[in-house]
């Protein structure tokens, strides 16, 4: 073979896991997906809701969310701690910051700190809450 042809060959491998990619990481969330911002955990111990502290929040900027957590007979969860993660599926990336729990609001509210969602698409938000119940997880989907 000469060298170009191998220069050839090695240019469209490239362009063809390229675009296999590309076409991978931009596609939308699956059929079905569900981007309720509440939700029960895993185990159903808990119903967690999530919302921004402030509306709108913006893309590729720090931001805070508010975690409010219940139990299954609706009381607030209080003396919680929250451990945060999350990424996007599709990318195979998480977060691009490491979220922390900051706060015990009361009424079962606690402040995330230190979220940011670095571009458009699907993410997942999960978290693991270890309460006197019991320990549990619940994961949201965001489209930005």
């Amino acid at each position: 073979m000469t060298r170009r042809r191998i220069l050839l060959s090695v240019l469209a491998l490239i362009i063809a896991v390229g675009g296999t990619l590309a076409f991978k990481m931009f596609r939308p969330a699956p059929t079905g997906t569900d981007f309720a911002r509440t939700r029960a955990t895993a185990n159903g111990l808990y119903t967690v809701a999530i919302a921004p502290e402030k509306e709108p929040f913006v893309r590729d900027a720090l931001h805070s969310w508010i975690v409010t957590v219940k139990n299954k007979t609706g009381s607030p969860v209080e003396k919680a701690t929250i451990d945060v993660g999350g990424g996007m599926p599709q990318h195979g990336h998480g977060l691009p910051t490491a979220p922390k729990m900051t706060a015990e609001l009361g009424q079962g509210r606690y402040r995330v700190e230190g979220v940011k969602f670095s571009m458009f698409g699907w993410w997942e938000f999960s978290f693991a809450i270890k309460a006197p119940p019991g320990n549990d997880t619940v994961v949201f989907n965001l489209k930005l």
